[in-house]
């Protein structure tokens, strides 16, 4: 496997078409999580994705999962739920408390790859401007929410928690529709998973990924405030 090294102090990141094809997608190793190292990343259609012990991980899989916010899926159960307005949807204004939400322990997985550095660096890329959150709140509690990046027209998807039934459906459902009223034109949600896949989410060439990227990265969108949605 030809893994490249970064530097430490001057990552420069090779073609995201050079990751291996296994561990598919892996493309590189080192470098650092400062705010233009991630988004000089984000912009090449790489992110990291590493454990406690690991060096910083760099990847780019074969195949993207992606999803057209104007072609969500939402289950009529979901829908119910929506039209019944059981809860409060706000955006930035707990990034933090969403991410450490995310990152937290749950019975399905086995510790969590967003670990204390990535805290840190995500959410010094939101006091930056670039990174976003969507809370779910029922009363005072946050009941779900989902973090990431934007890039110009995409948004790339990092987690997503429920602290409640239906939670992180619900926070996906007002993500897709403000992104769709604010210009943008695709959600990544880098990894495919049954939940995503449910909600409408497909896998698509690593190729055609970094075209829709290039093609949009550029655009200047305003990140939308949060605001009812007719359901």
């Amino acid at each position: 496997m030809n893994l490249c090294l970064l530097d430490a102090d001057s990552p420069r990141f090779p073609n995201a078409n050079s990751a291996a094809e296994e561990p598919d997608g892996l493309l590189a190793v080192g470098g650092n999580l400062n705010p233009l190292t991630l988004l000089a990343a984000y912009r090449q259609g790489i992110f990291p994705w590493y454990q406690d012990d690991d060096p910083i991980l760099w990847w780019s899989p074969s195949n993207r999962c992606v999803l057209i916010p104007e072609q969500l899926h939402i289950s009529k159960s979901l829908r119910r739920c929506l039209r019944q307005c059981q809860f409060r949807l706000s955006t930035d204004t707990a990034f933090t408390e969403v991410i450490e939400a995310c990152a937290a322990p749950r019975s399905d997985e086995n510790g969590t790859w967003i670990i204390d550095e990535m805290i840190e660096a995500y959410c010094q890329l939101h006091r930056l401007g670039h990174a976003h959150s969507v809370e779910v709140w029922a009363g005072d509690e946050l009941a779900g929410g989902i973090y990431g990046v934007a890039v110009g027209g995409v948004f790339c998807g990092e987690s997503m928690f429920s602290g409640r039934t239906n939670g992180s459906k619900v926070a996906m459902a007002y993500l897709c529709q403000w992104l769709v009223d604010q210009g943008f034109n695709l959600l990544d949600c880098q990894i495919n998973n049954p939940h995503l896949e449910s909600m409408g989410a497909q896998l698509v060439p690593r190729e055609q990924y970094l075209s829709w990227l290039a093609a949009t990265r550029d655009n200047s969108l305003q990140w939308p405030q949060a605001r009812s949605v007719s359901w």
